[in-house]
């Protein structure tokens, strides 16, 4: 089960209502939250969620409305008596831009481990599941993310027992072991199915929409998107600087076949986007306006 939940949708500056950009996903005790915009300590405040259980903040790239609040997370972490590291992870550059925030927050109580972003796609293992990041095209270096947890093959009992395996090597065989009895290697492969289909979201905001896009959000179970623009009359607008409208992010979930998209990054001139829900929807019917505390639970397929 995957938590996701939309804590600012707001693009440029906040807006009393609206916060900056930010998402946290929550899977089997690990917190990873994507970017820190302004306004992030407070959505999560709200929720009742705790800060102090992040373990990996993902940066898509280094505008103020996307950073500007992370100097003041890690320093509430730090107030909160984290002794436990954290990994950052975003484009080059990174190690600078971090420091440089720190000056403001110069002693935390935990590691700071910085991994910056090297090539145009690069996947990171963390336990049980692992982070995609794949560079998008803005005004600066930018990449989207997907967190995808995979799911391993039913554990086939029959096979287990025409073995012979006693049942206490079951569970070290389940967690990917290769085990030896009698003389012979057993492989997990040897008493499990099939791969079953696992979770995956993908994270992808300021940008053109180019065709990178659509090949690794592939079947996303959720696509949170940006929409920076809701009228396709903003689509000139839009290329200028490096943004989407509704009816471009809903072409990329479409040809992505994605399950859910989520439109999020709006325009501060942009007040009433679900006013203008109607441009994705006819391209992508399962499109929905993101707001702040937007909450969504991924549940893998029985």
């Amino acid at each position: 089960m995957l938590d996701v939940c939309l804590l600012g949708t707001g693009g440029m500056m906040p807006l009393p209502y609206r916060w900056l950009s930010a998402l946290m996903l929550r899977y089997n005790g690990s917190n990873i939250l994507m970017d820190c915009g302004e306004g992030t300590q407070v959505t999560m405040k709200m929720l009742g969620w705790s800060m102090k259980a992040i373990d990996v903040i993902c940066l898509t790239h280094y505008h103020g409305d996307h950073v500007g609040g992370l100097p003041g997370l890690l320093l509430t972490i730090g107030n909160a008596d984290r002794k436990e590291s954290i990994t950052i992870i975003g484009p080059k550059g990174l190690e600078r831009v971090v420091n440089g925030l720190r000056v403001i927050a110069p002693e935390l109580p935990y590691k700071l481990n910085l991994i910056e972003i090297q090539d145009v796609f690069q996947s990171f293992q963390f336990g049980n599941y692992k982070i995609e990041t794949f560079k998008l095209d803005h005004s600066v270096l930018c990449y989207g993310y997907n967190v995808v947890i995979d799911r391993k093959g039913k554990f086939l009992v029959e096979k287990a027992q025409a073995l012979g395996l006693p049942t206490h090597y079951w569970g070290r065989l389940q967690n990917g072991e290769t085990i030896t009895y009698q003389e012979k290697n057993i492989t997990p492969d040897m008493i499990l199915g099939p791969e079953r289909k696992g979770l995956k979201v993908t994270y992808c905001t300021d940008t053109r929409p180019v065709k990178r896009i659509v090949e690794y959000a592939k079947g996303a179970d959720l696509f949170v998107c940006e929409g920076t623009y809701g009228e396709d009359e903003d689509k000139e607008k839009a290329y200028q600087k490096k943004h989407m409208t509704f009816s471009e992010s809903a072409t990329l979930a479409k040809e992505a076949q994605v399950k859910t998209l989520w439109l999020t990054h709006f325009s501060p001139s942009l007040v009433k986007p679900k006013e203008c829900l109607h441009n994705a929807t006819h391209i992508f019917k399962n499109t929905v306006v993101g707001k702040e505390r937007m909450k969504k639970v991924l549940k893998f397929d029985d």
